[in-house]
C-alpha cells in the first residue's frame, strides 16, 4: 500500500470515528410540553396533535394529561418546560375577577393568550326524565374535579342561572359517569367540543341516559349558543341545543429563549391548520385562530413571529364577552 492510499484511509477511518463520536450536525430538539386535560378529552387529543406536528420540526413536545384548567395556568408558569397549555377562557376570568388566591391572581394576569381554539361544548348528560337545564333544581349533579374548567363553568352556569341544585357533587368526569349510570346521580356536566371520547365509547343506548339540552335564558345571555349535531354519539338521534365557552391555547409571558420557541411553535401550526384538520381531532375543524376573543390578550411573541404588529385593542370589536359580565352581576 502506497503512503498516499494510506493517508487516505486514516483519513477516512478518522473521520468516520470522529463523526460517531461527535456527531456535530445532529441538532438536538428543543423540550417543550404542554398540559392538556383528562386523557379522554379533546385537550389531549390536541396536544398529541401537535406533538405529532411539531417533532419534524424540531421539537419534543411532552403531553401532559391534567385535571383542569386552573392546573394547567399554574403549570405554564412553574413546571419544567411546559410552555403551552390549554384552558377555557371563562375560567381565566373567573380566577382574575373571583378568585381570593393571590398568587393564583398574579399568575392569571401575566397568562398570554397563543390563540384562541375552538367552542367548548357544554354536555349535560342525565337521566332520561330531565328534559331540561331547569329540571336540575334539587337534583344531584357532578360539577367536575374541583379546580376543572368544567367545575368552575358548571358553578357559573347555576349562579346565573339562578336553579339550585340539591347537591354538587364534586368528582371527575368518568367516576361521574359511572355514579350516573348506578342511579346514584341525575346528571353530570362535561364541558368538551364535542366528540367526547368518554360519552363516544362509555355511553350506550341501553344505558338510558340523554344529553339535556341548555335553554334558560340566563345562561344564554352570558354564554355563546350552540349546538350538538344529531348524531354526534350513536345513541343521540336529534340534535342538542346547548350552550359553549372557548377552549384558548395559551402560555405564560416568557421572555429569552422561551418567548422564541412559543413564537416558533405558533407559526408552525398557523402555517400547518391544513394538516392539523386533515390529520388531527375533527374540532380542528372549527379552529379559528384570528378569533377576536375579548378579554385576552396575545402574547407578544406570538405577534412578532405572525409579523403582527398591531396591537390587540385596535383588531375589530369582539362580541360581549358573556362571563364578564356574568362576574360582574355576581360581585
Amino acid at each position: 500500500m502506497t503512503k498516499a492510499i494510506r493517508r487516505i484511509s486514516l483519513a477516512v477511518f478518522l473521520a468516520v470515528t470522529l463523526s460517531g463520536l461527535f456527531p456535530a450536525m445532529a441538532v438536538e430538539p428543543i423540550g417543550m410540553g404542554i398540559t392538556t386535560g383528562g386523557t379522554k378529552g379533546t385537550y389531549f387529543q390536541f396536544g398529541l396533535d401537535l406533538q405529532k406536528l411539531l417533532k419534524p420540526e424540531g421539537f419534543d413536545l411532552s403531553v401532559y394529561d391534567s385535571s383542569g384548567s386552573v392546573e394547567n395556568i399554574f403549570s405554564v408558569y412553574q413546571r419544567p418546560r411546559t410552555q403551552l397549555g390549554i384552558v377555557q377562557s371563562d375560567v381565566l376570568a373567573f380566577v382574575a375577577k373571583v378568585q381570593t388566591d393571590p398568587v393564583l391572581q398574579r399568575i392569571a394576569n401575566r397568562i398570554k393568550m397563543v390563540f384562541p381554539l375552538y367552542n367548548e361544548e357544554i354536555h349535560l348528560l342525565g337521566r332520561s326524565d330531565i328534559s331540561e337545564f331547569d329540571d336540575l333544581a334539587g337534583r344531584r349533579v357532578a360539577v367536575g374535579q374541583d379546580g376543572s374548567g368544567t367545575y368552575l363553568t358548571a358553578k357559573l352556569l347555576f349562579e346565573v342561572s339562578e336553579v339550585a341544585p340539591a347537591e354538587m357533587v364534586s368528582i371527575g368526569t368518568d367516576e361521574a359517569l359511572a355514579e350516573l349510570k348506578a342511579g346514584r346521580i341525575d346528571a353530570m356536566f362535561y364541558v368538551a367540543g364535542y366528540p367526547v371520547k368518554l360519552f363516544r365509547e362509555g355511553v350506550a343506548a341501553a344505558d338510558g341516559l340523554t344529553l339535556v339540552p341548555i335553554l334558560n335564558k340566563n345562561i344564554l345571555e352570558f354564554y355563546p349558543a350552540a349546538e350538538i349535531p344529531a348524531g354526534t354519539y350513536e345513541w343521540q338521534p336529534a340534535a342538542v341545543k346547548t350552550a359553549a365557552v372557548k377552549a384558548v391555547l395559551i402560555s405564560y409571558d416568557f421572555r429569552m429563549a422561551n418567548c422564541e420557541y412559543v413564537g416558533r411553535v405558533a407559526r408552525i401550526i398557523a402555517d400547518n391548520l391544513a394538516w392539523l384538520r386533515q390529520n388531527g381531532h375533527s374540532k380542528w375543524q372549527a379552529v379559528d385562530i384570528d378569533y377576536p376573543l375579548k378579554g385576552w390578550e396575545q402574547y407578544d411573541c406570538v405577534q412578532q413571529s405572525m409579523g403582527r404588529a398591531v396591537p390587540q385593542k385596535a383588531k375589530p370589536p369582539a362580541e360581549i364577552n358573556p362571563v364578564l359580565d356574568a362576574i360582574k352581576r355576581m360581585l
